[in-house]
């Protein structure tokens, strides 16, 4: 059976790109299959959904909030009917499990209903005027046409996290989802048109970095960018949202640790660390790539983390009994296998995994071991740098104070974790751990959608995702003075009389 052929959406119609050029989308799993093929477009296409943005952004900005927030209450209804299609579709094109692309699915539904009840809040506030027979107040106002540039790990969720906020708030949108996972954001646009969002409020332009985003970030009637992807490439993108003044939410990479201390619960903390590192086949931004443990528990924890590693089922996520997929494309399992050899060369040992499947049924897919590194020190690269895929490194430490230092030792600061039964030191690790996110007797993965998510450092600029950061991003506050004294009332000068 052919590919299905799929367009670019700009001013609510599918159309080609300028170009006429097109890429595949494979499965990971299985490259013989492919997924469809979609547009290569450039700034061309760029501008057309640009000027499509801004022509609607004149009339959605006046449609009140309630009834924005309707399209998105509707919308949520049609994605939990479309909910198993949809995970399945993800599966094929990103290749994690079933299970979690059901969860991928269902935290866009979750923010679908949370923003739908923003769009009944948007609260500014009053306050007394210093001059008599004067109001004063703050209200928000859209920004207007807001540019989007998303990842492959989570291709329906993140587009969730960043289009449904912005719509609710009055703006419009240009999205590029990434390349290897176009379709699931399409899905996810689909549905909000289907349950009547009104031709140009969402714009879908696929394509590279270079010739989509890039012109996204530049275009001057662009006026805000939201982006999630790797540390270098939001330094690029923030500099040049910067020379144009506006504003650009960075969402970045981590090298998240999860602390584990003497008195913690081992086999809470083991089920914790193999879904905190080797879920999404490790390839999340809040994966557990480092273990921080005191040294009474190391080796005990070492061993048996490392017999359920081995023990993980690997191969398509489209097979329910598999809990580890594969990764995304060969760049990524390349990485891996190049952090494997650096570990090994720092003097690590690999107590677990450490090779890429290339027979056995794995020949036309990136898969890779999920690996265990023992015998870590903490300035290693391998404990320092960023992997994204599955593969684990375990340091040991000589106490809690030092456990702290080792984890915030990184140039990143996303999530954290501490497993302990010690209320005094979980405290002390919610004060001290240098993050945008610490988990209690958890992993470093499972943020939920009604609270901010982001992080410090090279992880990110200072914004939020999720809650109410995302209003925050998409509104600017305007003041307004209303004076009914019917003279001229000089602020600062007058308040005397």
């Amino acid at each position: 059976m052919a590919a299905k052929v799929f367009q670019n959406l700009i001013g609510g119609e599918w159309v080609d790109s300028r170009s006429g050029r097109t890429h595949e989308n494979h499965n990971p799993a299985d490259t013989r299959d492919v997924v469809g093929i979609f547009p290569h477009s450039d700034s061309r296409d760029v501008d057309d959904a640009v000027s499509a943005a801004k022509q609607a952004f004149a009339k959605w900005r006046l449609v009140p909030a309630p009834r924005r927030a309707e399209v998105l209450y509707r919308a949520a209804r049609l994605l939990e009917e479309r909910k198993e299609e949809y995970a399945r579709d993800m599966t094929r094109e990103m290749g994690k499990v079933l299970k979690e692309t059901r969860g991928d699915v269902q935290e866009a539904i979750d923010t679908f209903y949370f923003m739908a009840g923003e769009g009944r809040r948007l609260y500014g506030f009053t306050t007394p005027s210093e001059l008599p027979n004067k109001s004063a107040m703050a209200i928000r106002m859209p920004v207007g046409v807001c540019g989007m540039i998303t990842p492959w790990n989570f291709p329906m969720a993140i587009p969730s996290w960043k289009l449904l906020p912005a719509i609710v708030c009055g703006n419009t949108c240009v999205i590029k989802p990434a390349e290897d996972t176009p379709l699931s954001t399409l899905n996810l646009v689909r549905t909000l048109m289907d349950a009547g969002l009104p031709k140009g409020v969402i714009n879908i332009v696929f394509g590279s970095g270079p010739d989509v985003g890039t012109p996204i970030v530049r275009h001057p009637d662009v006026r805000a960018i939201s982006f999630t992807g790797s540390s270098e490439v939001g330094r690029i993108i923030g500099t040049m949202s910067a020379e144009q003044y506006k504003p650009c939410s960075l969402e970045m990479g981590g090298k998240n640790a999860l602390i584990v201390l003497d008195d913690a619960n081992l086999d809470l903390t083991v089920d914790g660390i193999l879904w905190g590192a080797f879920g999404t086949t490790g390839q999340r931004c809040t994966a557990a790539s480092r273990v921080i443990a005191t040294k009474p528990i190391y080796r005990q924890l070492a061993e048996k983390v490392a017999a359920r590693a081995k023990s993980l089922k690997i191969g398509s996520g489209l097979d329910e009994s598999v809990e580890v997929g594969p990764q995304i494309n060969q760049s990524q399992v390349e990485t891996t296998e190049k952090y494997v050899a650096v570990g090994k060369a720092e003097g690590a040992k690999v107590l677990v995994g450490g090779s890429r499947l290339k027979s056995g049924g794995y020949e036309h897919g990136f898969f890779h071991e999920p690996t265990v590194f023992v015998d870590v020190d903490n300035q290693m690269r391998i404990a320092q740098e960023e992997i994204f895929g599955p593969v684990l490194s375990m340091v040991a430490c000589d106490s809690f104070d030092q456990a702290i230092d080792y984890s915030n030792s990184v140039v990143y600061g996303l999530s954290t974790a501490i497993y302990t039964r010690d209320v005094n030191k979980a405290y002390r690790a919610m004060r001290d751990l240098h993050a945008g996110i610490t988990y209690v007797n958890a992993p470093t993965i499972g943020a939920e959608v009604h609270l901010p998510f982001g992080g410090v450092k090279s992880t990110g600029n200072g914004h939020r995702e999720g809650g109410i950061g995302a209003i925050d991003f998409y509104t600017q506050w305007k003041a307004v003075y209303v004076d009914y004294s019917d003279r001229l009332q000089r602020a600062q000068i007058d308040t005397g009389e």
